[in-house]
């Protein structure tokens, strides 16, 4: 690697923030949304963010491939994923965006033989940055200065989950099916949900619904780092550049009790 993993989260903090400007730009200037052949929105702030991550990537670790959404969804997937590579969802929840709800966000992750090592994920709407490498997670709200976050050990009292406005009944029932006590629920779109666990403000984020490995990965990094993990339902840890690049179900958590 080019740099070393301090230099590339800062180099991708960077590029988060400039991927936000474009789509705040996008944002305030009105927009069309259009359709995928997969039925999914898109906008042209989700093509303006990419195109400037993918230049971003290029001169931050040239060399390491990239897999990103919009890219993949113009030229196809690779046929299998390289030991170190980035996922890349310019503008998760797009569903948001269009909304207007200002929970949308810029992802980006770094994958090394199937683990999220660093993740970056920005909510340009609210001004709120987070990173995750190693077992160092940060938090950056309105252009202040960094603050440690840690998931927290679950309440005596249960759960806080973490749920997505369109899955939130199938999911609360599906996870105490798995005798999971949940407590309350917390509504969050995109994946701000993998953050508000490791903030410790949520404990629990089932998913039962399709994912993409862009989806998750840079929560996925950053919820690690602080403490936390993501598993399939049968205990294994959430894996990347499997084939298709499509998730199976699985529950991100907090901290376990040491």
């Amino acid at each position: 690697m080019t740099a070393s993993m301090n230099q590339l989260r800062d180099g991708l903090i960077a590029t988060a923030y400039e991927a936000g400007k474009a789509i705040m730009a996008v944002y305030a200037a009105g927009f069309v949304t259009t359709r995928k052949e997969d039925s999914s929105p898109v906008t042209a702030a989700d093509l303006a963010a990419e195109k400037i991550i993918i230049d971003a990537l290029a001169e931050l670790a040239p060399g390491i491939p990239v897999v990103a959404e919009e890219q993949a969804a113009a030229v196809g997937l690779p046929r299998e994923a390289a030991a170190r590579f980035f996922l890349v969802d310019p503008l998760d929840g797009t569903k948001e965006f269009v909304a207007r709800n200002g929970e949308f966000t810029v992802n980006i992750a770094l994958i090394e033989h199937g683990a999220p090592v660093l993740g970056v994920v920005f909510l340009p709407a609210l001004d709120e940055m987070y990173a995750g490498h190693g077992d160092a997670a940060f938090r950056w709200r309105q252009g202040g200065a960094a603050e440690p976050i840690a998931a927290r050990q679950l309440p005596p009292g249960g759960a806080v989950m973490a749920i997505s406005r369109s899955h939130a009944a199938r999911e609360l029932v599906q996870v105490e099916g798995l005798g999971e006590h949940v407590a309350a629920t917390m509504v969050a779109g995109s994946s701000l949900k993998f953050c508000r666990i490791a903030e410790g403000v949520a404990d629990l984020y089932p998913r039962f619904g399709p994912t993409m490995e862009w989806d998750t990965a840079a929560g996925h990094a950053i919820l690690l780092a602080a403490g936390g993990s993501v598993a399939t339902l049968d205990g294994k840890a959430l894996a990347y550049g499997k084939p298709g690049f499509r998730n199976p179900h699985f529950i991100a958590r907090g901290r376990r009790p040491a």
